[in-house]
């Protein structure tokens, strides 16, 4: 369970920072995309 959390984190936290450059719309995209990679992964 522990290790879930943190590779969801890591993960939001790498998009975050690739996303640092585009636009707020951008950004909140690309978490959505994230958070269902993540789901679908575990």
């Amino acid at each position: 369970m522990l290790s879930r959390f943190v590779a969801f984190f890591l993960v939001i936290g790498s998009l975050l920072s690739l996303a640092a450059c585009n636009t707020v719309d951008g950004v909140g995209q690309d978490i959505s995309g994230a958070a269902r990679t993540v789901k679908r992964a575990l």
